[in-house]
């Protein structure tokens, strides 16, 4: 007993030695949050452990526990219709404390506007440093001068030329998508979610990596699987402060399960990456007209200027394979729920499909096609208003910030301190949408948009360090769902109110996408 009761000291008086710089940091930080966010409301907290003893291990529960939390300091005040701040405090801001780590929550457009837009503090907060050691650290997780560097570089390959000669993939799998659900049509109520995650994933594996895994024909993928299981445990070890000790982390078996999956997937890229360089080699002028995947684009940079090792390729794909694949399944999926929801806005889109296409549901679409389609894009864009796919987006400030709050107050946010910023809550504000819960795509108006702080809506973030994917994304939706939608109506099972989406690293539905479809009819056909 005493031999492990020394273990236990050595290894923490060791832990404080080699951790004392980012000790010495921390204590810095959560004295400034002391002398400076005395006005901004959180959960109780506990020292050492802060909320975290408070958080639900379920994913369902510690989704409710959120939201209560968000309603009760986050969302601004006009939507209760409350306009005083009982005792000073401020609302629209949250600071929860996980472990001694402070996280300062951000949920209006006024304290967003300050730390999205500035060009210095770009950086992300430690507890993406776990993802690292997946993806490296490419352009979601890089800082300073590797991340400029990176995102100018990247810019090019996805200049809309380019993400249209991906279109051809998109329209291929979203008609793969449709035969997929076909035996569902007039039947009962089932789950179309993983169907639309099969189609996201065989659309980003051929566009990023220029392979067919074939998903949705029932061909299973180790690689998959493996990026599903980072996904989940990373999240858990984002939330649980207890995990951040390796002993811990590998004694739960979490460590070796995320370090066996980060390995196959790591080891997966890199053959796909020699494969491509060897294609490359004996690519002709006739070949190198051909449509390119995202690494094809990827090795011609290194092939002609050197900037790219083979790990830095590595690094982006792996970053666009998770930033590209759960979050357009999720922004399908939610999208059909919703317009299953609304019969109203539904028929609405059904029209314009039937305008643009003449009923003709079996015809390819074109781009020219997907152009038109406005009411479709109102749609898409509401739903990732209601829900947007990616449910934080974290920064690490470099600098003070100080927030100009609508109650008069200055804000000072210090260096140093985690700060999330909440999509679902600016989106949420009825001085932005005048009935914030209700889904209405008529929000993306020209006159509606004009009228509207951008910063209420940034469900692809804002400022420099904004999504450099989201027009792929948007056109991969709109191709998918206007396929879907001229062959289908759909019916949502689950109501708005006890619809309640996992907020992990992406947005995800509980219960799944449960919907009923049947093979629609045309209000009218064009001649």
């Amino acid at each position: 007993m005493i031999i492990v009761f020394a273990i236990i000291i050595g290894y923490a008086i060791y832990l404080f030695v080699v951790n004392f710089p980012q000790i010495l940091e921390l204590w810095r930080v959560n004295r400034k949050c002391a002398q400076n966010l005395s006005m901004v409301m959180g959960p109780p907290s506990l020292p050492l452990v802060g909320s975290a003893h408070l958080f639900k291990w379920h994913p369902y529960d510690f989704t409710f526990q959120m939201e209560q939390w968000a309603q009760k300091y986050l969302f601004s005040r006009a939507k209760y219709g409350e306009i005083a701040a009982p005792n000073n405090e401020v609302d629209g801001i949250m600071l929860l404390w996980i472990g001694p780590v402070p996280i300062v929550f951000l949920g209006m457009s006024e304290c967003i506007r300050p730390v999205l837009e500035s060009n210095t503090n770009i950086s992300k907060p430690s507890q993406y440093d776990k993802m690292s050691e997946w993806i490296g650290t490419g352009l979601l997780t890089s800082t300073h001068e590797k991340w400029f560097h990176r995102r100018k570089m990247l810019t090019p390959t996805f200049h809309f030329s380019i993400i249209q000669d991906y279109f051809p993939i998109f329209a291929r799998h979203a008609e793969v998508l449709v035969e997929a659900v076909e035996p569902h049509v007039d039947g009962d109520f089932f789950d179309g979610f993983p169907y639309f995650k099969r189609c996201t994933l065989d659309i980003i594996c051929e566009t990023a990596m220029g392979i067919q895994v074939n998903a949705q024909l029932g061909q299973n993928n180790e690689y998959v699987h493996a990026v599903k299981r980072i996904s989940e445990i990373t999240w858990n070890h984002m939330k649980f402060p207890w995990l951040w000790l390796k002993p811990i982390w590998y004694l739960t078996g979490l460590g070796f399960e995320f370090d066996r999956n980060v390995k196959l997937t790591n080891d997966f890229v890199r053959m796909v990456i020699h494969d491509r360089k060897e294609l490359l080699k004996e690519e002709n002028e006739e070949n190198s007209r051909k449509r390119k995947a995202f690494l094809d684009l990827l090795l011609t940079i290194q092939k002609e200027k050197g900037t790219l090792s083979d790990e830095d390729i590595r690094e982006e794909v792996d970053t666009f394979m998770f930033e590209g694949h759960d979050t357009t399944s999720s922004g399908i999926g939610f999208t059909i729920l919703w317009l299953g929801f609304n019969p109203e806005c539904q028929k609405k889109l059904h029209q314009e499909l039937d305008e643009v296409f003449g009923f003709a549901s079996d015809q390819t679409p074109t781009m020219d096609d997907i152009k038109k389609c406005s009411y479709l894009e109102k749609c898409i864009k509401e739903s990732l208003r209601m829900f947007p796919s990616v449910p934080l987006i974290a920064r690490r400030l470099s600098e003070d910030v100080t927030i100009d709050h609508p109650s008069g107050q200055k804000i000072v946010l210090p260096a140093g301190l985690a700060a999330c910023v909440s999509p679902i809550a600016a989106a949420r504000d009825p001085r932005a949408y005048p009935d914030p819960d209700r889904f209405n795509p008529n929000n993306f108006d020209i006159d509606a948009i004009a009228g509207r702080d951008p910063y209420a809506y940034i469900p692809f973030s804002a400022g420099p360090r904004n999504c450099i994917g989201q027009k792929f994304a948007i056109l991969e939706e709109k191709t998918v769902l206007s396929t879907f939608f001229r062959k289908f109506e759909v019916e949502s099972l689950q109501t708005e109110e006890n619809l309640r989406p996992i907020p992990e690293l992406i947005l995800r539905p509980y219960n799944g996408i449960r919907i009923k479809i049947k093979r629609r009819e045309a209000d009218f056909v064009v001649y």
